[in-house]
């Protein structure tokens, strides 16, 4: 190489470097989210959804504000509110309600606010709702993949009666996974018994297991959520009956009973990238206009006893 030909190869490179450096400044520019839980911090399915956001919002320098409704529709659009009056960038919201904050997320998507949701979709999806996109589970689906696998694994059959009990039942989650478990039933011709469980453990244990002793005849037990699933299979024992129990989300006490055979399986949502790719997804689109688009994070996610060992060390942190 001459030196003429080597001062212009250091002369490109010169500029080559000026323009990476260039873009790396754009990529840094701050961007704002908020994202706001339904429930409230005890809830501990939450906490993979958490670091997942912090983990986009470090990667994608986001400078994100968590916020929690503590099951109160009101605060809830509120909390949208207060988020669209700073001016963030975006929002990631759990889409607890079909109807309850339709018009405070057209609001926000109005003033050219990112709305993805999350965990929880409005039931009629993008029709019934402005947000963006949405990052989680299709819960329908799921319940009734749930409802069908326990139908041909415990040989349920018409006439038969299950136990779907539900901690909140009018939320969107309990009314899409508990439609999904419904329509497998029906198309068997099953019955599906049904009550309002609530979130506090405890209690709903116990709703559980009287409901059990009151109906001896129920052949199957369907927990909807983290709650129902995670005492289920002591609300079995409690109530003195030998049935199989099935249900959805991930707790180390849901991984105990699916190991030990008391739970027949669990349906795993994948919090950690609920949490992850709203986050990623409003940096993306506040920086370079790139679309939201809906991811389903429940693919794949039926855990039996042949799979469930390998997720208990991610409990609470990535599962």
């Amino acid at each position: 190489m001459t030196l003429k030909s080597l001062s212009t190869a250091l002369l490109a490179g010169c500029v080559m470097c000026a323009g990476i450096g260039g873009a790396m400044a754009q990529d840094q520019e701050p961007v704002s989210a908020t994202m706001i839980i339904y429930l409230d911090p005890s809830v501990q399915f939450f906490n993979p959804v958490v670091k997942g956001a912090q983990d986009a919002a470090a990667a994608f320098n986001v400078d994100l504000d968590v916020q929690y409704a503590n099951n109160d529709p009101v605060r809830q659009n509120d909390l949208i509110e207060s988020a669209m009056a700073t001016g963030v960038d975006g929002i990631a919201v759990a889409i607890s309600s079909s109807d309850a904050f339709d018009d405070s997320i057209c609001a926000a998507v109005e003033a050219g606010i990112i709305v993805i949701g999350f965990n929880n979709d409005d039931l009629e999806g993008a029709a019934g709702n402005c947000r963006q996109a949405y990052v989680g589970m299709d819960e329908f689906a799921s319940g009734y993949e749930l409802g069908q696998r326990m139908i041909a694994e415990f040989d349920l059959k018409s006439g038969d009666t299950v136990f779907n009990p539900r901690e909140i039942p009018e939320a969107s989650f309990a009314v899409a996974r508990g439609g999904g478990i419904e329509k497998a039933m029906s198309e068997a011709g099953i019955t599906v018994e049904t009550v309002r469980a609530g979130l506090d453990p405890a209690e709903a244990q116990n709703i559980m297991a009287q409901a059990l002793i009151a109906n001896p005849n129920i052949k199957a037990v369907f927990g909807t959520g983290s709650v129902t699933s995670t005492v289920g299979a002591g609300a079995i024992r409690d109530a003195g009956v030998d049935v199989p129990f099935g249900g959805f989300d991930l707790a180390v006490e849901i991984v105990e009973a699916v190991e030990s055979g008391a739970m027949f399986a669990t349906m795993d949502q994948q919090p950690y990238l609920q949490g992850y790719h709203p986050i990623a997804m409003i940096a993306l689109a506040a920086r370079y206009g790139l679309t939201p688009t809906d991811v389903d994070t429940g693919q794949g996610a039926f855990l039996d006893q042949s799979r469930i060992s390998a997720v208990k060390p991610l409990i609470g942190t990535y599962r």
